[in-house]
C-alpha cells in the first residue's frame, strides 16, 4: 500500500505491486545516473521525458527489488503505456519538487 502523503506511488509488474518510495538515497541515485532532477522534472513538464529516464527513476525509487529485475520495471513501463505510467511519475515527481510537509 503507498502513502502519497509520502510521495509513494505504486508499480505494477508482473501481476504484483511494487511500492515507489522516493527516498533521499534513491533519489541521490536517480540523479547520479540522469543528472539534476530539477532538469528532470523539466523536461517532464515540457513533455521530453525519455522511456529509459522514467524506468530508471521508477527502478531507483523501488523499495524492494527483491526479484525484480531493471529490465522487468522497463517492461512494466511499456506494458502499462505511457498514459498510465504517467501516474506514478507524477506522484515521484510531485515529491520531487514539493518534498514532504
Amino acid at each position: 500500500m503507498s502513502n502519497t502523503l509520502r510521495g509513494e506511488a505504486k508499480l505494477a509488474t508482473g501481476g504484483q505491486e511494487h511500492l515507489l518510495r522516493p527516498s533521499f538515497e534513491a533519489l541521490v541515485c536517480a540523479e547520479e545516473e540522469l543528472g539534476p532532477l530539477f532538469a528532470l522534472v523539466e523536461r517532464a513538464g515540457d513533455g521530453q521525458l525519455r522511456l529509459a529516464e522514467i524506468a530508471a527513476l521508477f527502478w531507483h525509487c523501488l523499495a524492494n527489488r527483491e526479484n525484480l529485475t531493471r529490465e522487468a520495471v522497463g517492461e512494466a513501463v511499456v506494458a502499462m503505456g505511457l498514459a498510465e505510467a504517467a501516474k506514478p511519475l507524477r506522484v515521484l515527481l510531485g515529491e520531487i519538487l514539493r518534498g514532504r510537509t
